[in-house]
C-alpha cells in the first residue's frame, strides 16, 4: 500500500499538467479554483486534476510536500507553478500558455 506522499509524487510525475483543486474543472467548488481552471482551459491543452475535497488525505499532505498552504495548486512538468493569483497573472501577461503548450508537446513527444 503506497503512502499519500507516494501517491502525490506519482500523480505529479505522471501528469505534465496537473491541478489540485476544490471541485472539478466542470464544477469548481471555490472561486480561486474556478479562476485558475479558466486560465488553464484558455491555454487549450488537456490537463489532469485532483479534487482535494474528495481526497482529504491529499488535501492534508500536499501543502507539506509543496510548501504551499492553499489550493488550487498548478503543477507543470513536476514543478509547482503556484496558486490562483500566480496562475491568473501568468495567463494575463502571456507566460502561462507557452509553459502549458511546452508541457503538452513534451508529453506527446514521450508518448
Amino acid at each position: 500500500m503506497s503512502t499519500t506522499a507516494e501517491n502525490i509524487q506519482q500523480q505529479i510525475s505522471e501528469n505534465p499538467i496537473l491541478i489540485y483543486m476544490k471541485g472539478t474543472p466542470q464544477l469548481p467548488q471555490c472561486g480561486f479554483s474556478a479562476q485558475t481552471v479558466q486560465a488553464l482551459m484558455a491555454c487549450g491543452e488537456r490537463f489532469a486534476f485532483v479534487n482535494v475535497l474528495d481526497n482529504p488525505d491529499i488535501r492534508a499532505e500536499l501543502p507539506k510536500i509543496a510548501n504551499w498552504p492553499t489550493f488550487p495548486q498548478l503543477w507543470v512538468n513536476g514543478e509547482l507553478v503556484g496558486g490562483c493569483d500566480i496562475v491568473v497573472e501568468m495567463y494575463q501577461n502571456g507566460e502561462l500558455e507557452p509553459l502549458v503548450k511546452d508541457a503538452a508537446a513534451k508529453q506527446q513527444d514521450d508518448a
